[in-house]
């Protein structure tokens, strides 16, 4: 079975996806497509041979990789290049989900993918969810996990899409406002119970 997990960056996906392997104890195959683009943008690869070609030598850092902030800091202040980029993102990190989908036979299959219905990658789940929150809940969020400010944080969340886009493209919501990441947590291994 494969689920497709999205929504907007501060919304708790991976959190949530994390707990929801715990409670499968090792019999759940979790394919975090932003760790795949991490991985996939180191020196040697093609994506990151792609990425220093569309954005120069800027976003190297001291150590000659690249500098995920500086390129954030670009494509969250010029859609046109966010677009460029996130076609280079779908072709790797869509074929390197795709290729871990064949090599893993396990129970449960989860894309946590923020993306998963821009690149298509949905078309691959047997359901979508997206996770949906509210403004303040999303910046707090991002705020403590890339330790950014508020202003930075509010500019990535208004560069995202609206909740109508999840609303209208998933086939389950749920929304994550709250601290009590368990309560959401069930809540999805409750419609994974439903389908199966």
């Amino acid at each position: 079975m494969i689920i497709g997990i999205t929504g907007n960056s501060g919304t708790g996906k991976t959190t949530i996806c994390n707990e929801i392997a715990k409670q499968y104890k090792g019999k759940t195959n979790i394919i975090d497509a932003d760790e795949i683009s991490k991985e996939l943008l180191t020196p040697g690869n093609e994506y990151f041979k792609e990425v220093l070609n569309l954005f120069g030598i800027e976003v190297l850092n001291m150590e000659k990789t690249i500098d995920r902030k500086k390129l954030a800091n670009i494509i969250f202040n010029d859609s046109k290049k966010r677009e460029q980029l996130d076609k280079l993102t779908f072709k790797f990190v869509g074929e390197e989900t795709k290729k871990r989908l064949i090599e893993n036979k396990e129970i449960l299959n989860i894309i946590d993918a923020p993306l998963l219905i821009e690149s298509d990658l949905y078309k691959l789940c047997d359901i979508v969810i997206s996770i949906i929150s509210d403004k303040d809940s999303k910046i707090q969020r991002i705020c403590k996990r890339d330790n950014i400010d508020k202003k930075i944080a509010t500019l990535r969340i208004n560069s995202q899409k609206e909740d109508e886009f999840f609303i209208k493209n998933s086939d389950y919501i749920i929304i994550n406002n709250d601290v009590d990441i368990q309560e959401k947590v069930k809540e999805i291994i409750d419609i994974i119970k439903k389908v199966k």
